[in-house]
């Protein structure tokens, strides 16, 4: 069994390892391609600069708007977590990266990755996953039988008149038990990170592994608490097996599972067909008005217009642009009440989880690993934030009409992914550790005081 366990740990190790260098390859291919896009643009500038080339109205090398919606748009991507190698989470299913224009956020924030849905439904068999569903199981298996063994083989009787209480016999077996656990799943925790070349001197690191191994503990010594408490009740090793089973379905598949029904139907999420019809109704609409918009645009922000007297309301480029903020202001409602719910959802689950060991565990290993909400939340405040400072860089360009300079093409905003400091998981993930310290001492003390009278036989 310990043997099978093991070759289980490697085989979620290695999984998570594939994707994490799948991740990494993806993000490689995306850099070369920004990169060659660039040089291309720097190419045909200096070639329209030595009369070389006669661009066209639509594909000028220095045309702000086809530089900063077209051909030379920048990615903002997310590397993979400080510990992805351990979990994947729920990383596979949003994009680790955006290309970014300066158009609406919508055009590029809908982008979706190219998946099997079949992977995207079952989830991926990472390490996470082995400690939160099939580590109980391994626990209850090796803890069934702590106490009710010896009174079926008649040692009990024996050893207990060795002056050895019983709490102190089902303790040691328990700690001891404990440890063979919690190394088949740290050592091999530690080697897989270090060979997926993860750097423990890193600040981040450094809090996080020892973060995760305490969050390993924390959740092996609840079930071994648990099987205590089972132990206590003298009943027979079949069936303190079936009450432990019984207990591991209700706290890692049951709960979870209603956790979300209710989630869901208390703050259910809006349409997305909602906010696929309100974003054709505005670009409609937006395309109706035509010059009238550019004119109201030009009205709102006087500083942006043109210096010719007479505008061109017809430039296919200014009335895309202008377009922009009357969509957006079309559509923010319908994405206000999406970010509401999520959040909502997100703190009920935050106040919820802790009703279920195995919620608490799987959002701390995946926050630990850089596959929580609260990293891909930081993403995409900084990917808005990323996307607010291109626009600034090109849309006055575009509205006066004006051409970027060869400097311009050397100096375009760039994206630098800044992970959260370590110091807020760490916050994050000690509230984790209480919320399995607390059940566990409860569990524990409440099997303890159950051995305050021992059945020898039967």
């Amino acid at each position: 069994m310990v043997a099978l366990f093991g070759l289980i740990v490697g085989f979620g190790l290695y999984n998570g390892a594939s994707r994490v260098k799948a991740w990494e390859a993806t993000l490689a291919a995306a850099s070369r391609d920004q990169d060659e896009r660039l040089e291309e643009l720097r190419e045909r500038s200096d070639q329209v600069d030595s009369g070389e080339l006669a661009p066209g109205l639509y594909n000028h090398p220095r045309s702000p708007s086809y530089v900063g919606g077209v051909r030379g748009q920048r990615f903002a991507m997310a590397p993979p977590g400080p510990l992805a190698v351990m979990a994947i989470g729920q990383s596979d299913l949003h994009p680790q990266y955006y290309k970014i224009n300066n158009r609406s956020s919508q055009s590029f924030l809908d982008d979706d990755e190219i998946e099997n849905p079949i992977n995207l439904l079952t989830g991926r068999f990472d390490l996470g996953f082995v400690i939160v569903y099939l580590f109980p199981l391994l626990i209850l298996a090796l803890s069934h039988d702590l106490i009710s063994a010896e009174r079926e083989q008649g040692t009990l009787a024996m050893v207990l008149s060795q002056s050895v209480r019983a709490r102190a016999l089902v303790v040691g077996k328990a700690l001891a038990r404990l440890g063979l656990a919690v190394a088949l799943v740290v050592v091999p925790s530690i080697v897989g990170a270090l060979a997926a070349g993860v750097d423990p001197l890193r600040a981040d690191a450094a809090v996080r592994l020892p973060l995760w191994i305490g969050v390993v503990v924390a959740y092996a010594a609840f079930w071994f608490a648990l099987a205590v408490a089972v132990n206590a009740l003298g009943r027979s090793s079949a069936t303190n097996a079936v009450i432990l089973v019984g207990c591991w379905m209700v706290l890692v598949i049951v709960a979870p599972a209603l956790l979300n029904i209710v989630v869901t139907a208390l703050h259910p999420m809006p349409s997305r067909v909602e906010l696929i019809q309100a974003t054709r109704e505005a670009s409609t609409a937006a395309s109706r008005e035509g010059s009238n918009l550019l004119a109201r645009f030009y009205e709102d922000h006087p500083d942006l217009a043109p210096a010719e007297i007479d505008l061109n309301p017809a430039d296919f480029w200014i009335k895309v642009q202008a377009s922009q903020e009357s969509i957006d202001q079309s559509i923010a409602p319908v994405l206000a009440r999406y970010d509401a719910q999520l959040a909502h959802q997100q703190a009920m689950v935050d106040r919820l989880g802790f009703l279920s060991p195995a919620i608490v565990a799987q959002e701390a290993l995946n926050d630990l690993a850089g596959a929580g909400m609260a990293r891909r939340k930081l993403f995409l405040e900084q990917v808005d934030a990323y996307h607010k400072e291109w626009r600034a860089f090109f849309v006055p360009r575009v509205m006066r009409r004006e051409m970027l300079s060869r400097s311009d093409l050397d100096n375009l905003p760039t994206f630098t992914f800044r992970e959260e400091d370590a110091g807020a998981v760490a916050r994050r993930v000690g509230l984790a550790l209480l919320g399995l310290g607390i059940p566990t001492a409860v569990v524990g003390v409440a099997g303890l005081w159950g051995f305050r009278r021992v059945r020898i036989a039967g």
